[in-house]
């Protein structure tokens, strides 16, 4: 599972002025973050909006992701959601061929009990030919995932580690001191990266390094000083990147940066207002 340590994207979907896929941007983007030291691609996760994208869009997708990175990173691949039955088809339905692991959400709007989220999870890793991490994030899901139930599916063998986003340090503390040598905690939090790692953490899931990813191989392998200064230097873009909802400021910073050809997002999203791009902008050039 080492392929997992250190820092994960999570990669935006681009797209053109009607809102189709733009495959070139995404190209140049994939570049950037492998040239610049992520350890693996997410591919189609909540950042890379895959609530917006069809069924065949995000076969276009993760096709073009493989194709692009060409083997040099692992690819993990996001199927999640809040129908089970219907979750495990689309994993039935899925060709793997060239992905590592799968990063599943953990039910939303359902707000099942914890032993419905053991079911949930138990049904997903038992239908899927790879590894599964586990993805907990109360904000997005209004249902926190409980170390306790976190302990309990780290124990099934193709449950492999979690995304915890619960933005509560002592709740990952509690999984990180019970949790099995072989089983990953990484940071769904881009600033909680150094804090999760102290305490036992293995990296990071993130939304930033989209754009800086040379930052974050700092913070994930450098030194604890080069560790604690990369995530200062992440402060004040990371409070823009969320103010009107994600991938909306990860999307406006890399079009600044000239990564992407344009910053749209699909409804119910909308594209950072003129103040908002106005602050990213500011900010990156301070950086």
């Amino acid at each position: 599972m080492n392929a997992f340590k250190g820092t994960g994207v999570a990669l935006i979907t681009p797209f053109h002025d009607d809102y189709s896929i733009d495959f070139e941007s995404l190209k140049r983007l994939i570049d950037h973050v492998v040239s610049g030291g992520v350890d693996y691609l997410v591919v189609l996760g909540t950042t890379g909006e895959a609530a917006t994208l069809n069924s065949a869009e995000k076969k276009q997708v993760l096709k073009a992701c493989l194709e692009y990175n060409a083997g040099r990173v692992p690819v993990v691949l996001g199927i999640g959601g809040n129908n089970t039955h219907a979750v495990v088809n689309e994993i039935k339905n899925t060709d793997f061929y060239g992905v590592a692991a799968i990063l599943s959400v953990s039910p939303y709007y359902n707000k099942p009990s914890q032993a419905g989220i053991v079911a949930h999870y138990t049904a997903i890793a038992d239908a899927s030919p790879v590894p599964v991490i586990l993805y907990n994030i109360p904000g997005r899901t209004m249902s926190n995932m409980t170390a306790a139930t976190t302990l309990h599916l780290s124990h099934h063998p193709n449950i492999v580690g979690m995304k915890e986003a619960s933005g509560n340090l002592e709740q990952c503390m509690q999984i990180a001191a019970a949790m099995p040598k072989d089983f990953l905690l990484l940071s769904g939090d881009d600033l909680m990266t150094k804090a999760l790692m102290s305490i036992g953490g293995h990296g990071v899931i993130s939304v930033l390094a989209n754009a800086f990813p040379d930052t974050f191989k700092k913070l994930t392998h450098g030194t604890n000083e080069e560790a604690i200064q990369a995530t200062f230097s992440l402060l004040t873009l990371n409070s823009l990147m969320y103010i009107e909802g994600n991938p909306v400021g990860i999307k406006n910073l890399l079009f600044h940066m000239g990564i992407i050809s344009g910053d749209q997002v699909r409804l119910p999203m909308l594209s950072a207002s003129i103040e908002l791009s106005n602050q990213i902008k500011a900010a990156y050039q301070n950086k």
